[in-house]
This record gives structure tokens, sequence and C-alpha cells, in this order.
């Protein structure tokens, strides 16, 4: 990263046992291998394998992929570390690697890369739909018909804020406020560059000169990404963008990441949901039937490293585009470099890689922050809230144009 000191800031890891990253390696992925057991009936050689997981996580090293793996898979592997970590303990690597390569292999377990009866299905989805499907979100898309009442500002507003808090509270609520309630005297945004956005992506009464992309690199599906797409609707209809590009992961990712199966799902329960909603989602898959929205699902977007070792086809996109917005934790995490900044480090200087505008959305639900300002930072150590990083109370919109 130019002009940044990335080398003497040391790579989040999880080999201390009081820390979140090791609470997630110990605690957290044994979870979802428990979770995934239940999910599918999965028979006996299949429920080895997630035994055999299991007991790796708790005292097991970092192993290669199995011998059957796809050998373009293998080949990226090796490319992103595999070498390096391998017979390594999972405490002792970047968590940030630690926790793809546990995704990875968790898929191989349940048989998802295999040639058998479980090729292709997501462990995960059965919650995915659960959570569309569920009453509350028929009452969420339902506050949709309310934002008829506000100007074009306020709506634009809105709808940024709904796609920046995702589902940590009702969209109804993300519609009417500023999204979340940090509970103290601390604002629960704690950086809002929303002008910055705006001024990359004016309405087209402003003139825009030329096209304008987007590129919205996604979170988690679910009730996280209709918001992100009633966002790509709405900013279509604004005259804001002409075109976006929607990254989404390849395959199953940190438990509720969405895939291209994912986007369909969402898609489809806009459509039926009538009213507002249903607008939206009409909007958006025309949008998709014409061109001007498509679906990106690139390898890379579940490798374990930061975005600044992006290959080149990935950068010359991202260059392309009028601004990428980047949504979610992990997301940030991948941006800025899953390491110890201190909070103040300028958002600018360490996504000066990036090869275009670029915008996150984050609610901070881990230890990497930074663009804070000293105020900020003085006033969130002294509020008393211990777990004010990886609490999901707050949350950033930062920009670098």
């Amino acid at each position: 990263m130019p002009d940044t000191p990335t080398e003497s800031v040391p790579v989040i890891r999880g080999d201390d046992p009081g820390s979140f990253p090791h609470s997630v390696l110990a605690e957290r992925h044994p979870a979802i291998i428990r979770q995934v057991k239940e999910v599918f009936p999965h028979g006996p050689e299949r429920r080895r394998a997630l035994d055999a997981l299991l007991r790796s996580c708790a005292d097991g090293v970092i192993e290669p992929l199995p011998a059957d793996a796809d050998v373009r898979d293998r080949d990226r592997w090796a490319d992103w570390g595999m070498s390096e970590y391998a017979g390594r303990s999972w405490y002792d690597v970047p968590w940030l690697w630690a926790e793809g390569h546990f995704y990875r292999r968790l898929l191989d377990a349940v048989g998802y890369f295999g040639p058998g009866t479980w090729r292709g299905v997501d462990p995960f989805r059965p919650a995915k739909l659960a959570e569309l499907d569920a009453p509350e979100t028929d009452e969420e898309l339902a506050a949709l018909d309310g934002l008829d009442a506000l100007s074009a500002d306020e709506r634009t507003r809105s709808l940024l804020h709904g796609s920046l808090w995702g589902n940590r509270a009702d969209l109804g609520f993300r519609l009417s406020g500023s999204g979340g309630d940090a509970g103290g005297e601390v604002a629960a945004l704690v950086a809002d560059d929303s002008d910055a956005l705006w001024s990359l992506l004016p309405p087209a009464r402003a003139g825009t000169p030329g096209p304008a992309t987007l590129c919205l690199v996604a979170d988690n599906a679910g009730r996280e990404l209709v918001p992100d797409l009633l966002l790509v609707s709405h900013l279509l209809g604004e005259g804001r963008i002409d075109r976006a590009v929607l990254h989404v992961k390849p395959y199953p990712y940190y438990v509720s990441d969405a895939t291209p199966t994912d986007v369909l799902d969402a898609l489809r329960r806009l459509v039926a949901a009538g009213g507002a909603a249903a607008a939206y989602g009409d909007r958006l898959w025309a949008a998709l039937t014409d061109g001007r929205v498509t679906v990106r699902a690139h390898p890379f977007s579940c490798a374990p490293l930061p975005y600044s070792d992006m290959p080149a086809d990935l950068r010359a996109e991202f260059a392309a585009a009028t601004v990428t917005v980047l949504k979610g934790d992990l997301n940030y995490r991948r941006l800025v470099g899953d390491r110890r900044w201190p909070p103040t480090t300028p958002f600018a200087d360490v996504t000066a890689y990036f090869p275009g505008p670029v915008a996150a959305l984050r609610t901070l639900k881990s230890d990497v922050i930074t663009g804070l300002t000293a105020d900020t930072e003085q006033a969130l150590e002294g509020s008393g809230e211990r777990r004010w990083r990886t609490s999901g109370t707050h949350a950033l919109i930062q920009v670098r144009t």
C-alpha cells in the first residue's frame, strides 16, 4: 500500500485466548460444524468428515485440499498461500486466512465439490430461505410503501442506510431513522462519508458526464441482500447509475454470504411481495434481463486474502467502475487489510492501492477499524462499551474518491 507502513502493523491472528478471533476459531467454527450436521441427513462418510474437521478445529493443523480437488482450485490455493500455511496451527496463521480455509474445508466435508449426492448443495441454504420466508420479512417489505411520502433525497438516504445496517435491525426501522442505536452517548454511525458517495453518483438531473457504473460487492444473503437489491434498483430508477455489477461469492461462504442462487431467491421474494417491493423487484428483473445489471462470481471473492492481492482482471473491473461499494465486515477487512491499525489511520491511505473510487458500508463486527477521528475514538473508548468494535452496534460509511 503506497505511503502506508503496512508491514509495521501486526496482522490479526487468533492466537490470543482472550481475543475475538480466538473465540471465532475455538467456539464459532465448531458450532457451525454441529449445526451443519443437523441440517441434512448426511450419511456416515460425510458425518465422519465433519467430525474430523471438528477435531481439527480443536487441536489440528491446516491441511492441503484433498487429492481429488479440482486442479484449478488447488492451483488457486497454492497461489493463495497453502504451501506457507499447511501444517501450521489454525491459530498461528492470519485470522482472515484461517477463516477462509475453514469454510473451504467445511464444503469438502459435506461433499459440495465432490461427485456424489451432495455436490453443489448449499449447506446454509435452509437458514437463508427460512429468513426470507419469515413473516417479519413481509412486514419489512411492506414498509417500503411508505417511502413515497419522502423526498427523493430522503428516499435515497433511507435506502442507503437500509443497505448499511443489513439485518442488524428490521427494514422498517432502518428506513425510518439512522439505522441503529448504540445505546449510549456515541452515535451509532461512527463515520459518514455519504455526501462523498453521492458526489460520485449524482442524480440524472445533475447532468452526469457519461454512463455511471456501480460495482456492489455484496455481503450476506437473505434479509441483508434484499436492501442491497433495493438500493441498486433505486439508483437505476433515479438515473444515478446506468449499470451495476453485483459481485457475490461463487460458492457458499461464511455461512450467510450471498451466492448467485441467493440473488435469485431474494429477487423472487421482492417480485412476489406486491406493492412498492414488487416495483423495485420488477425494475431489477428488467435490468438483469437487458444487461444493465450483471451478477459476477469471481473466484477471488472467496480468497482468504486482502483486496490488495486481487488479480489483474478483477482490478481492471474495479478500475472501470464509477465507484465500487463494498458491503459488510469481511469485505472491509479485506479492503483495508486485516491488521491492528490505529483507529485514526486514514481510510484513504489504507485504500490507496485500490484501482478506483471505493466506498465501504459496514456494521462493525470485528476488531479492524480505520478512518476514525481522534474525538470519535476517544468517545468510543470512554463509553464503557467494551465490545464496540465487534458488537454490531456501530457502523460506518467511508469513501475514498
